[in-house]
């Protein structure tokens, strides 16, 4: 689109919308106008993508996700419709700024983490691969929520994300479908013999979908995914006249992760997982009959993909309508159910993979618990005579008065996949070890992705251009021919010039950080940066130990060879979450500390940014030097940050676990600082039993000052906090083996200290880390996944073959 053409669009929907000329608008305006004339752009190439796959009748993947991430669209989608060179002229041209524009715009708070983000890149990269695949989840009405820091405490306060109503997303009242509820449902012989459920009481709300279209990128491509919202049916609506009978509908799409410490949170939670598997299940049935296939042919045509637990009754639910609305036997409707889903394990900690209540499973969703009851049963029965009983016990669905969600979702799928190598090997070996004996051929593994686009070509625009200028373009289509840049790992002027975008980088977030905290940093300073939900296993506290001991270090000699360096946080903890908020609240004030403390000369500086979310990762990663990936090795699955800020020229600190491991043998032991136990030591420390956190305390003195610190009133205002963090360590034995650690991980420190201290070493060592990222691309791990799982190809009748499907 030519710039005047642009310009014309843009002033039609300023006087259509607000009757003003574009010299009058306010960013807020100029916003909605933009938006509104992106999303005609593409609302076209959305219909007619729609029609294609009718006509086509090309298999489709379905991802459902209780959370996505998405961050802002108005840049990404002007990015990938070809347009943001474009727009960013004309704006400049009109005396306005595009960023102070899109700034106005919220995020959508519809994710918590790599989970949810994870999701969001996959959105991107399946459209702009051109292959059919949809997105389904919740349409949260506050999201997470805000994270705000009152005397260092997190306090969380609801994220209106959509008090001004989200400009992208269509609402499709026509496509609403009813959820049923409670009640009780017995199973009647009908006069040729079979059983049909039949529900007494309970009650039905519905299921009203918004829709959002994803741009693939420059091709024609438009995705969608689908948001589910909670809605009185209008038959049902005498029945919820006062705001009591209200509250608990409004409270199913209220919040993501509603607190479950409590009864009400737990039914809600499991209330909210239903909610958008039904609706999202039963659109996708609705949609298959006009395809005029049989039923037993639906996984020629649909894939549903089952991402973490919370989807896991996709299975069940499935099951119930080809069982109960289209009176498939048992045995057909289990095939097919089986060969539609598979199933991504995001996690090896076991307090993750969730269980219900047999109670309040009955009390929710009746029906759907006499066919887990049913789908367990067979289970055991068909079994039973190559599987001893034990192991068929143990991996059954329902356990203990409980039902086991990844059990479910593992036996009524045909594929389950880990998220980096170690990861899905762990799965086999140790976590999911019973059930990789009875479907070995089940499991495969994925190493997670990220969208390089959002995460290079809109949140780094200096490094981009310092690409474009020196291997061409072509990375921007296929990542991996960012390896041409190995071609100058010896070129001081592309080192200079590497080093002038992340300068550049560095003042704008500086800029920020004074703006928003009133904190001054040095952009000359190391940026170590740790972005990441906070929790014990991602180990934020051993980050704070190594700050405390450089504070002793240049306490004891304020001349001690420290190159200054700040320290940059971003992390939620969840609200029930007490120890995890007690880290924060550690940090902050350790922050207080040292920043307040003329002595150090402003060689640390520690910066705890508040409300952590994708347009504040895309201030961060940028601006990184450090990039902190220290959980202890075994825990993470995979990780998405450490791809992040790899891409954007950060030298990793690492432990060797989920994908770091991938990312240590592409860019080579010389270009990572790599500390720790590894996963085969730390299973020792689990089998020996001998792991003892007080005779590493006892035998060290640094770490004994570090560790005392938190008791001994060096740290101001941490009295209760401080001493949860002292027990943890010592009283409960370090959990995660912080203290055996902490020498290993400050000898890495130490590395990384000097090499920064040798620029030109150091920008040779953030080379070979951009250059070797196009490998964690999403647009990679996508096309893995529908090639071997979800089968599913481009759409090439009507679409322009996407640009990078070039993926060798």
């Amino acid at each position: 689109m030519e710039k005047a053409t642009l310009q014309e669009l843009l002033e039609s929907r300023l006087k259509d919308i607000f009757s003003i000329e574009i010299a009058e608008a306010s960013p807020q305006e100029l916003f909605l106008a933009l938006a509104n004339v992106v999303k005609s752009c593409y609302a076209n190439d959305w219909s007619q993508t729609r029609k294609n796959l009718l006509v086509e009748q090309q298999k489709q993947a379905y991802y459902f996700s209780i959370e996505f991430l998405p961050g802002k669209l108005l840049k990404s989608n002007l990015l990938n419709l070809g347009l943001l060179d474009t727009a960013e002229e004309l704006f400049e041209e009109l005396s306005f700024s595009l960023d102070e524009v899109a700034e106005v715009e919220k995020d959508m708070a519809l994710g918590n983490g790599g989970l949810g983000r994870l999701a969001s890149c996959f959105m991107d990269s399946l459209a702009s691969l051109g292959l059919p695949g949809n997105g389904n989840g919740i349409r949260y009405n506050y999201g997470l929520f805000k994270q705000k820091f009152v005397d260092g405490h997190q306090v969380e306060l609801p994220d209106d994300w959509l008090r001004a109503g989200n400009v992208w997303e269509v609402r499709k009242e026509s496509k609403a479908v009813d959820i049923q509820y409670g009640g009780e449902v017995y199973l009647i012989e009908d006069e040729n013999g079979r059983l049909r459920p039949e529900r007494h009481g309970g009650y039905v709300w519905r299921a009203v979908p918004y829709d959002t279209g994803m741009v693939g990128y420059q091709n024609d491509m438009i995705n969608t995914l689908r948001l589910w919202s909670v809605e009185v049916p209008a038959a049902e609506e005498a029945n919820y006249a006062t705001i009591e009978s209200r509250r608990s509908l409004e409270d199913l799409t209220a919040v993501l992760y509603p607190d479950d410490s409590n009864e009400r949170g737990k039914k809600t939670r499991l209330m909210q997982e239903y909610f958008f598997v039904s609706a999202g299940i039963q659109s996708i049935v609705r949609y298959y009959l006009k395809l005029n296939h049989p039923l037993t042919m639906m996984s020629e045509k649909i894939a549903i993909h089952i991402n973490d637990t919370h989807p896991a009754l996709c299975v069940s639910e499935l099951m119930r309508l080809l069982l109960d609305d289209h009176d498939l036997p048992w045995e057909q409707a289990w095939a097919i159910t089986v060969k539609v889903m598979s199933y991504t394990n995001h996690t090896i900690m076991a307090e993750a993979l969730e269980k219900w209540p047999i109670d309040l499973f009955k009390e929710v969703i009746p029906r759907n618990y006499q066919i887990i009851e049913e789908i367990d049963r067979r289970y055991l029965e068909e079994y039973a005579e190559v599987h001893e009983a034990a192991l068929l016990n143990r991996t059954r669905i329902i356990i203990d008065g409980q039902v086991h969600m990844a059990h479910l979702a593992i036996i009524g799928s045909h594929s389950v996949n880990g998220v980096a190598k170690l990861h899905s090997d762990l799965l086999k070996s140790v976590v999911l070890h019973d059930f990789y004996l009875i479907f070995p051929e089940r499991f495969n593994n994925k190493t997670n992705g990220i969208a390089q686009r959002r995460w290079m070509q809109l949140a780094n625009q200096p490094l981009s251009k310092v690409l474009d200028t020196t291997i061409g373009k072509s990375w921007r289509h296929n990542p991996q021919d960012l390896q041409l840049l190995k071609n100058y790992q010896e070129d001081p002027t592309v080192l200079q010039r590497l080093a002038d975008a992340k300068l550049t980088n560095k003042q704008a977030l500086a800029e920020y950080i004074q703006q928003t905290t009133g904190i001054e940093v040095d952009p000359t300073a190391i940026f170590d940066v740790q972005i990441k939900r906070l929790h014990a296993y991602k180990r934020q506290l051993l980050n704070v130990m190594h700050i405390l001991k450089l504070y002793f270090d240049l306490k004891d000699d304020p001349q001690a060879p420290i190159h200054p360096r700040v320290f940059i946080f971003g992390a939620k903890a969840a609200p029930s979450y007490h120890y995890a908020k007690a880290i924060i609240k550690v940090i902050n004030e350790v922050a207080n500390l040292i920043n307040h403390d003329p002595t150090i000369n402003d060689k640390l500086k520690v910066v705890f940014l508040e409300n952590y979310n994708v347009t504040l990762a895309e201030r961060i990663i940028p601006a990184a030097d450090v990039s902190e990936q220290i959980s202890l090795a075994s825990k993470e699955a995979s990780g998405t940050s450490n791809m992040k800020l790899m891409l954007n020229g950060a030298v990793t600190i690492a432990t060797l676990d989920g994908a770091n491991i991938e990312i240590r043998d592409a860019i080579g032991d010389e270009n990572i600082a790599i500390f720790g136990l590894t996963e085969e030591e730390v299973y020792a420390y689990y089998a020996q039993q001998n792991y003892s956190a007080y005779a590493f305390y006892e035998e060290d003195p640094v770490l004994q000052r570090v560790v005392n610190a938190f008791i001994d009133g060096t740290i101001p205002n941490i009295e209760r906090e401080g001493r949860e963090v002292f027990d943890s360590l010592l009283k409960y034995n370090d959990e995660y083996f912080l203290l055996k650690d902490f020498k290993s991980y400050c000898d890495a420190q130490y590395r990384v200290d000097l090499a920064y201290k040798d620029q030109q070493r150091w920008q040779a060592i953030s080379l070979m880390n951009i250059a070797n990222a196009g490998k964690f691309s999403a647009d990679y791990t996508v096309q893995n996944y529908a090639d071997d799982i979800w089968q599913i190809e481009p759409l090439y009748a009507h679409v322009k073959e996407p640009n990078s499907a070039s993926l060798t």
